[in-house]
């Protein structure tokens, strides 16, 4: 546990950074540090680790004041992942995370060992291991560097803004990744960020600051929705509140339907008698989408479904959440059926094969059914 005491951080030109921030973070939860520029928000996260120290008030760490021990000491429990990952660009992939576990007295063997066992539990292949990180994407060097702050299994992991300087898409894969590797040990996680979104799909636990390093609400992410204590929160929230509640929503209130499908190679007269509402989701033999047909393209087609008579669009989404680790939401299912050319969402399990699909009706009322139990503001 974690625990703010009245903490203040003022620079000697007079600047307040943090102002009485107390808050409680607590064991095994992700904990978001969300607000504006100049809220303060990476100050109190460097303060865990007294990269910078507080001027007054106090932080405790298990109970005990973090300054009653050495910074260095300090550290080496607590595990910290900035923006561009910060790796060592001379060394190889698997020595930037063997690093830590040298420093701390293992051989080169046991160490290295170690970093490939680690560069597998955060999703990379084994190869990259003997690349430079110049040889990596930004989405792969940001991996590196949680394995590399995960080398010590530290139980505090603080992690800056991590996935603010990667591509839209690559980022909400680094999410899914950290929720999934969360749901595997358990840390204790203090997330920076300034994208609500982002805070919203991560945290356990949402502190938002104001300019000026004031606390405004530290809330779940539910209550931060529902019931945003003052007109800053609500603006910073944004508007739309409960369509950014779909984003933490489970899928699994979803109820999945049949879907229609074929294989690829199906001649085009059986794939007729199979469609439904004039259309067909195109399966291939491991049972995983490739796209679509329709009763119009079908009566075109000569002979078998081919891939150039495949209609695309439609994203998918997780149905066993649960299962891979991946949070599955009401917002992804949503996506899933009106991105779609049929307006069929097509949900998938872990594996990625076709479980059946959902309808924006179908999602819209779990969202009204979530509204009436007040898990999301109405």
């Amino acid at each position: 546990m974690i625990e703010f005491q009245a903490v203040t951080k003022r620079y000697d030109d007079g600047t307040v950074a943090v102002d009485h921030l107390d808050l409680t973070i607590e064991d095994g939860k992700i904990t978001v540090f969300v607000g504006p520029s100049g809220c303060g928000k990476t100050t109190s996260l460097r303060m865990i680790n007294r990269m910078i120290d507080a001027t007054s008030g106090a932080i405790l760490l298990d109970g005990k004041d973090i300054r009653a021990q050495h910074p260095a000491d300090l550290r080496r429990g607590i595990g910290y992942v900035i923006q561009n990952a910060g790796l060592f660009p001379h060394r190889t992939v698997l020595d930037n995370v063997a690093t830590v576990p040298m420093l701390l007295g293992a051989r080169k063997a046991a160490a290295r060992g170690r970093a490939a066992e680690l560069l597998a539990t955060v999703g990379l292949p084994a190869e990259l291991g003997k690349r430079y990180p110049a040889q990596l994407s930004g989405g792969q060097q940001q991996r590196v560097g949680v394995a590399r702050a995960l080398a010590a299994d530290p139980p505090v992991l603080l992690m800056d803004e991590p996935f603010s300087a990667v591509d839209p898409v690559v980022r909400d894969d680094l999410q899914d990744e950290l929720l999934r590797l969360q749901s595997e040990l358990g840390k204790t996680i203090v997330f920076v960020t300034h994208d609500i979104d982002e805070a919203i799909k991560l945290g356990d636990q949402v502190a938002v600051l104001r300019v000026g390093g004031r606390l405004a609400q530290y809330d779940t992410p539910a209550a931060l929705l529902a019931k945003p204590v003052d007109d800053f929160v609500a603006s910073f929230v944004g508007r739309d509140r409960g369509y950014r509640a779909l984003g933490f929503l489970p899928a699994r209130q979803v109820p999945i339907g049949p879907v229609a499908s074929v294989p690829l190679g199906t001649p085009a007269d059986v794939a007729r008698g199979r469609l439904d509402a004039g259309w067909a989701v195109v399966v291939d033999t491991e049972n995983k989408p490739l796209g679509w047909v329709s009763e119009a393209v079908l009566s075109e087609v000569d002979g078998e479904i081919r891939p150039e008579h495949l209609i695309s669009g439609g994203s998918l989404y997780v149905a066993d959440a649960e299962a891979s680790g991946t949070a599955g939401t009401l917002r992804n299912a949503l996506d899933a059926a009106l991105s779609s050319p049929a307006a069929v969402g097509i949900a998938v399990d872990a594996t990625g094969a076709v479980v059946g699909g959902v309808t924006a009706e179908t999602v819209l009322k779990a969202l009204a059914d979530a509204r009436r139990s007040g898990e999301v503001p109405t």
